[in-house]
C-alpha cells in the first residue's frame, strides 16, 4: 500500500483524512483522462460514438466487480439523481423505514413525496430496532446508507441478509456511496435488493459517475417514468421494450466520466479488494483505539462490534482549525470533526493526528 501513495500527490502536502468528502484523483486516472480528451479533440463525434458503444462493456466491468448481471447495472451521474428517479416509480402507499440523520439524499426523497415513514437511530441498537419495527409487519421498504456519512456507523451485513431471508417481501434499498470500494462485495449474495452509489469517494473515480445494481425480484414493484433517447440508445424502435435499468439512463452517458469509473474499478481490482479490506480494518482498529483513549467518540460508536474508517470526534471550531493549521484535511460534520481514512492512509498518520489532539487538550 505504501507504493500506491506515490500515485496521489496530495499526500505529499497534507494528512488527507477526508475521503468521506471526496476521494483523491490518482496520477494514473489523470493521465487516462488527458488521453481521453486528446482523443476527443482530434476525433470529434466519431470518438464519442465509440464511447457510447463502449458503455455495455463498462456495465460488464462494474457488474463483474460487484457480482451483478451487467444488464442489471444502471449508470447514473450520481446516487441522488438515480434514487429520485427510482422513487418516482414506486407506489406512494408503501411504508419506509429510515435511519435518523441519514444522508439527505436517502431520506429527503421519501419525505418530500410523503411516503409513510418510521425511523430508527444509528446507534448500538440499530439492528435490534430495525428488526423490531419490521417484525410488526407494516414496513414495506428499508432504505439506508450501508455506512453512515456523519459518523461512519456501518450496518451489520449479516443482519441484512438474515432480515431479507426472514422477511422476503421487505424491499431493502441501500446507498453504498460511503462503502463501495472498501472491501469485496457480492451483490447477488447480499440482502440488498437495490444498491446505488456515487463513485467519487471510496472508489476514487472522480465526480459525475455512479451506478445502481438491481435484483430481478423487485423490478415489478416499480413503474419507472424516466425516459429519453438514451433509454433506447438512439433507436426509436425500442420505445416499447425498454428494460428496467435503461429507464434510469434517459440521457447520454458521458465517456469521460463513465470511462473514469471503468478505470477506477480496474484500478481497485488490480490492488485487490481483499488487500484494501485488510488495510482499512487495521486503520479502523487503530483509530478506534486512539480516539477512544482520548474520549473523543460517542458510546454508540465504541459499543458497536464493527466500524468503518469514518470517525466523528468531539471537537469545536477551535480544534478543527488547529487540525487545519497542522495540514490535517478533515470535515466539520454533525457538530464534531469527521476524519476518514482510505488505503492510502497509514497508522502513523493516525498517531500524528492523535498527538495534535492531545496537545489541544492541554
Amino acid at each position: 500500500m505504501q507504493n500506491l501513495r506515490k500515485k496521489f500527490p496530495v499526500l505529499n502536502q497534507c494528512v488527507y483524512a477526508n475521503t468521506a468528502s471526496a476521494g483523491l484523483l490518482s496520477e494514473d486516472l489523470m493521465e487516462w483522462r488527458q488521453g481521453h480528451d486528446l482523443d476527443y479533440l482530434i476525433g470529434g463525434s466519431e470518438m464519442k460514438m465509440q464511447g457510447f458503444a463502449h458503455m455495455p462493456e463498462i456495465k460488464n466491468t462494474v457488474g463483474k466487480f460487484f457480482k451483478c448481471k451487467p444488464e442489471n447495472v444502471a449508470l447514473v451521474p450520481n446516487f441522488s439523481l438515480g434514487f429520485n428517479m427510482l422513487l418516482e416509480g414506486l407506489p406512494k402507499d408503501k411504508k419506509a423505514l429510515l435511519v435518523n440523520k441519514d444522508y439527505p439524499s436517502v431520506n429527503w426523497p421519501f419525505e418530500t413525496r410523503n411516503f409513510k415513514r418510521d425511523y430508527v437511530d444509528a446507534d448500538e441498537y440499530m439492528e435490534e430496532n430495525i428488526y423490531a419495527k419490521v417484525q410488526k409487519g407494516d414496513v414495506d421498504i428499508l432504505a439506508l446508507s450501508l455506512v453512515q456519512w456523519v459518523d461512519g456507523v456501518r450496518i451489520d451485513f449479516d443482519f441484512l441478509k438474515d432480515l431479507k431471508k426472514e422477511f422476503p417481501n421487505l424491499m431493502i434499498l441501500a446507498d453504498g456511496t460511503q462503502y463501495c470500494g472498501t472491501e469485496p462485495f457480492d451483490f447477488k449474495d447480499s440482502g440488498v435488493d437495490i444498491l446505488g452509489t456515487s463513485a467519487y469517494k471510496w472508489m476514487l473515480a472522480g465526480y459525475g459517475n455512479g451506478f445502481f445494481l438491481v435484483k430481478d425480484e423487485v423490478m415489478d414493484q416499480f413503474e419507472l417514468r424516466g425516459i429519453g433517447n438514451g433509454s433506447v440508445d438512439n433507436d426509436a424502435s425500442k420505445r416499447n421494450s425498454i428494460t428496467f435499468c435503461k429507464f434510469l439512463e434517459p440521457g447520454h452517458l458521458d465517456s469521460l466520466n463513465f470511462g473514469s469509473l471503468e478505470f477506477a474499478v480496474k484500478f481497485l481490482d488490480e490492488i485487490g479488494q481483499e488487500d484494501v479490506q485488510v488495510q482499512l480494518q487495521k486503520l479502523s482498529k487503530k483509530a478506534m483505539s486512539v480516539f477512544s483513549d482520548l474520549d473523543l467518540l460517542e458510546p454508540a460508536i465504541t459499543k458497536r462490534k464493527q466500524h468503518s474508517t469514518i470517525f466523528n470526534i468531539k471537537g469545536d471550531e477551535k480544534r478543527f482549525n488547529r487540525l487545519k493549521e497542522e495540514n490535517i484535511v478533515a470535515s466539520a460534520r454533525g457538530g464534531g470533526i469527521r476524519l476518514s481514512f482510505h488505503f492510502y492512509n497509514t497508522e502513523e498518520e493516525i498517531e500524528a493526528i492523535a498527538k495534535i489532539l492531545r496537545s489541544s487538550m492541554i
